[in-house]
Formats: structure tokens, C-alpha cells, sequence
């Protein structure tokens, strides 16, 4: 299977709820929309430093996190980060590389919108379909 692209809006979520309380405006709401890889054998959120500060993340801890080439790497994790692709949404933290050239998007933002990576068409679909459906154990 190839390389698989999403195009992914991500959002400051403290900007999100500050609008839904009537604190900021929507204009006001950080967010910027990117190219992401997909990635099944990744677990989170992975962007650049670039692109936390044109949200204004803030840091929240450090984690190491092991890269596909087995090298193990201090981190930056932020605040939360609200994810859109098309009419789905979850909130998670974003793990800041500095040396990452994409966003990656792994498998907790699959999950977190009902996704899965679709083999044949090498591209997002929902696991059930249009609908999202979520199973609580």
C-alpha cells in the first residue's frame, strides 16, 4: 500500500470552547488546515514546532517517544488540539517534532473519528460508512 494523505484542520481547542462561551469570536480561533500522512504504526498527533506556535500551543510535558527508525527522541507535548477531516472531529495532544517535514496523523485520531485506512483505495473511509459509531466496553 502506498502513501496515505488526509487533508486535516487543527484547531486550538481552548480557542474552541472560549468561542462557544462567548469569550473570543470565531475569527478569533486559531487553526490551519494541512497535509497529513496517515500513519497506522503511529500512535498520536505528530507536528513541527512550526506549526504550535502558529497555534499558540502551550507545552504541557516531555515525553520520549521512539521513531519508525527505532531512535528514541525528547518530545514537547502540548496542550489540546481539536482535529477535523470533513464532518468529524476529535480532541487529542500533539506530540511536537522539530524535525518533522508533515504532520502525521496516527491511529489515536483514526479511532477518535471512527476511520480506518481503506487498502484498496489508499485513502480515509469510515469504518461504518457515513455514520459514525463508537463502541464503549
Amino acid at each position: 500500500m502506498g502513501t496515505v494523505y488526509a487533508e486535516i484542520t487543527l484547531k486550538k481547542a481552548w480557542d474552541v470552547g472560549s468561542l462557544a462561551m462567548g469569550i473570543i469570536n470565531g475569527q478569533d480561533v486559531r487553526e490551519i488546515t494541512v497535509k497529513a500522512i496517515v500513519d497506522t504504526g503511529a500512535m498520536s498527533l505528530v507536528i513541527n514546532e512550526d506549526i504550535r506556535q502558529k497555534l499558540a500551543l502551550n507545552i504541557q510535558n516531555e515525553k520520549t517517544v521512539r521513531l519508525a527508525n527505532g531512535e528514541r527522541v525528547p518530545c514537547k507535548v502540548t496542550e489540546p488540539v481539536e482535529v477535523h477531516w470533513k464532518n468529524r472531529q476529535t480532541v487529542c495532544q500533539a506530540v511536537v517534532l522539530p524535525s518533522a517535514g508533515t504532520v502525521l496523523m496516527g491511529v489515536i485520531l483514526l479511532e477518535g473519528m471512527d476511520l480506518m485506512v481503506n487498502p484498496v483505495t489508499e485513502e480515509l473511509a469510515g469504518v461504518h460508512g457515513e455514520k459514525e459509531e463508537y463502541m464503549v466496553l
